[in-house]
């Protein structure tokens, strides 16, 4: 099943449920693949998708830590309920040490030396890793292996 029709069926699952928070937040990331395909007249297809909905949940992390700064806990909450049913349709997450060997195979593939070629390897990284790993937590562990 594609990612968009599972997107489909949880939606009609949540209105059966009468989860509006899931209902919801699955109503928003259908109008983005919508939203792009219309603009692009194209299909979104499971890899969009998944990048799509990585820059959401980036998007829902950020406003949370704003509103926990900002003391309004309620709405930080609701930031990351919406984090973890994005995150369902999202393959496993690496660990850091399965990161740490993608960017040490990536250094050698491209062979970057120092900061300067971080963008080389930061590009390969994003194709490899994408949907896996917070690119945040990428450029961390890149930056500080080119730093050595």
């Amino acid at each position: 099943m594609s990612l968009k029709a599972r997107l489909t069926e949880d939606m009609k699952t949540a209105m059966r449920a009468k989860d509006t928070l899931a209902l919801s937040t699955i109503r928003l990331a259908n109008a983005e693949i919508k939203r792009y395909e219309v603009d692009e007249r194209a299909e979104a297809d499971d890899a969009k998708i998944t990048a799509m909905l990585s820059k959401m949940i980036k998007q829902r992390k950020e406003s949370a830590a704003i509103y926990h700064e900002a003391g309004r806990q309620d709405l930080a909450d609701k930031e990351l309920a919406e984090v973890s049913i994005l995150q369902r349709y999202l393959p496993e997450m690496l660990s850091e040490a399965e990161i740490q060997s993608a960017v040490a195979e990536a250094i050698a593939q491209t062979g970057a030396s120092g900061m300067a070629d971080m963008g080389k390897a930061m590009g390969v990284l994003k194709k490899r890793l994408a949907g896996q790993a917070d690119m945040s937590d990428v450029s961390r562990l890149l930056k500080a292996a080119l730093q050595k």
